[in-house]
């Protein structure tokens, strides 16, 4: 009887181990296995093992490969940037949209709300779930001339612009600079040996990246975010149970003050002088540039990609509103 106990509670304690489920994720990280970001996923895999999920990481430098690995069925998952995401789930990858989420404050709002339960069918779109959401920083324009501190002063720069995010394209085309086709391996060269004059990226690129050889003396950061990057976790959504996928979420969500003390630093890292601090009367000005061109690529008029997910750029401009509810498109007739 004592035996059959003993093997019973052996069985027991053993059974958590049994069940545990490995997934192996693709993850992209501009530095590689030592970089900040891919140091993040590993403390989320750390959590997870809680969760009796074992997530085997494997780095990439190149975005584009990991997508590509993780596409042809190397992995299991993908942690990439919200705009390699948008094929996966058009929703999370409007996060990105731009101007949309003018602060840090803003992106904590609306990271505690997808979070939660109620909007885990809004993780699911195209036979992928997201699993994890953790920001990655403000991008911030970096120009080699400090002149280049208003839209009407971009006409005629040459913008390194990633060849594969149409929003981004678009905007540069709407204030009539020229887009140097880039991508992740190459844009922070083009800045640096001057073939173009300006390059958008959060402020870990400053230093990482050397961008700091490109701005030089006369260039600067403009303080101003056109844009909230930020890292998911995507799997094809039959990898992990309703249940558990929730719980990842949740990992992912309580990593933001750990994600958040990351990014200040490096934003503090850059010396005062380096930013270009733009007037609040010209801020405003700015952000309803910014919901035009949204409006137009939420509905794909004008010439512009169907890019923006309408759910979430109603969800981002009620976050806005609610924060700031003087705007002035809190009141607009086409609001989002």
């Amino acid at each position: 009887m004592i035996r059959t106990s003993l093997v019973a509670l052996t069985l027991a304690a053993a059974a958590p181990l049994a069940s545990a489920q490995t997934v192996s994720v693709c993850v992209f990280d501009v530095i590689g296995a030592n970089g900040d970001f891919y140091n993040l996923v590993k403390d989320y895999a750390l959590e997870m093992k809680a969760q009796g999920v074992d997530l085997t990481l494997k780095p990439y430098t190149d975005e584009g490969v990991a997508v590509g690995d993780f596409n042809a069925g190397q992995c299991d998952a993908v942690a990439a940037t919200d705009i390699r995401i948008r094929p996966y789930n058009r929703f999370t990858g409007s996060i990105s949209a731009v101007g949309a989420i003018p602060t840090y404050d803003n992106l904590k709002t609306l990271l505690a709300t997808l979070a939660q339960p109620k909007a885990a069918p809004l993780m699911k779109e195209n036979g992928y779930e997201v699993l994890g959401i953790i920001p990655a920083g403000a991008g911030y324009l970096f120009v080699n001339d400090r002149s280049i501190d208003t839209a009407g002063e971009l006409a005629g720069k040459r913008m390194a612009t990633l060849d594969y995010q149409k929003d981004a394209i678009h905007m540069v085309n709407y204030v009539k600079a020229t887009v140097v086709p880039s991508d992740i391996t190459n844009f922070a060269g083009k800045f640096n040996n001057g073939s173009v004059d300006t390059a958008y990226a959060p402020a870990f690129a400053y230093e990482a990246l050397e961008l700091y050889k490109g701005i030089g003396d006369k260039g600067g950061i403009v303080d101003y975010p056109l844009a909230q990057l930020t890292l998911q976790i995507v799997a094809r959504d039959e990898v992990l149970d309703d249940d558990t996928a929730q719980k990842a979420r949740d990992v992912a969500w309580h990593m933001f003050p750990q994600a958040m003390d990351l990014i200040r630093s490096q934003e503090q890292a850059i010396p005062e002088d380096k930013w270009i601090r733009i007037p609040d009367k010209d801020i405003e000005g700015y952000q309803e540039m910014f919901r035009q061109n949204r409006l137009e690529m939420r509905d794909g008029v004008n010439g512009a990609p169907n890019v923006y997910h309408p759910k979430m750029l109603s969800l981002l401009s009620k976050i806005r509103c609610a924060s700031n509810p003087a705007a002035a498109e809190c009141t607009a007739d086409n609001r989002e």
